[in-house]
């Protein structure tokens, strides 16, 4: 996972795909997000369970513990090593789905750059990606520390021969079982090292390579596409 991905839908679309009856607690908004090409340290929406509710909060993509200032905060989290990694121990118990429409990598084909690909689910549905992090939630306010990153697999030689960490991703009942404060950590390790979706999930274009770009952010960087071979 290199880092870009886009999340335009809205919170309560992904909130439907997350099929969670719970009364949510909406700090999200209600407009579509529009994020087509968004980085680090960007402001994405994350769900995480506070008692009976499901919370929507704008998290920062990106964290560190507060006595390791001096490094640069971590965007990405290997899964086999997340759940005994001191870095991360204050926010291991602190589960989250970070829901996305596709992300981006960068393979290089030969050519003077690197071709830009677009990889999303084969039924379009959102992609539920695993999470921790430090986030808001009823008795603690938002502030400078807050942040999450994503929890990335190996993935088995590199999907689509692109990369070889993918972000781990659920099915809509793991997820809703990850969120849960009640699930044991035991059993949301065995989720997220056992249990994520595989490869044949998902599919690929490649995109135009404006999409390198940041501060293009415009949704033409997913519209323009051709289906790769």
């Amino acid at each position: 996972m290199c880092g870009r991905l886009s999340q335009y839908h809205g919170i309560h679309d992904f909130v439907a795909a997350l099929s969670i009856p719970n009364a949510l607690i909406n700090y999200g908004g209600d407009q579509p997000l529009e994020l087509y090409n968004a980085a680090p340290p960007a402001q994405l929406a994350l769900f995480h369970q506070e008692g009976q509710f499901l919370r929507a909060d704008r998290v920062r993509w990106g964290w560190r513990p507060h006595w390791a200032m001096d490094r640069a905060a971590s965007i990405k989290a290997r899964v086999d090593r997340i759940a005994h990694n001191p870095f991360f121990r204050a926010i291991w118990p602190h589960r989250a789905i970070i829901p996305i429409d596709n992300w981006f990598e960068w393979v290089d084909e030969g050519g003077p750059k690197k071709q830009p690909y677009l990889i999303r689910r084969k039924d379009r549905a959102p992609i539920l990606c695993t999470a921790i992090g430090q986030y808001p939630h009823a008795e603690h306010e938002p502030d400078e520390h807050d942040g999450f990153v994503f929890i990335c697999a190996d993935s088995k030689g590199g999907m689509v021969a692109m990369h070889d960490w993918q972000p781990v991703t659920l099915s809509p009942e793991l997820a809703r079982e990850w969120l849960n404060p009640a699930t044991p950590k035991e059993r949301a390790e065995q989720i997220m090292l056992l249990q994520w979706e595989p490869t044949e999930a998902f599919e690929w274009f490649k995109v135009d390579r404006p999409v390198g770009n940041i501060r293009n952010r415009q949704s033409s960087v997913i519209n323009r596409y051709q289906r790769s071979v």
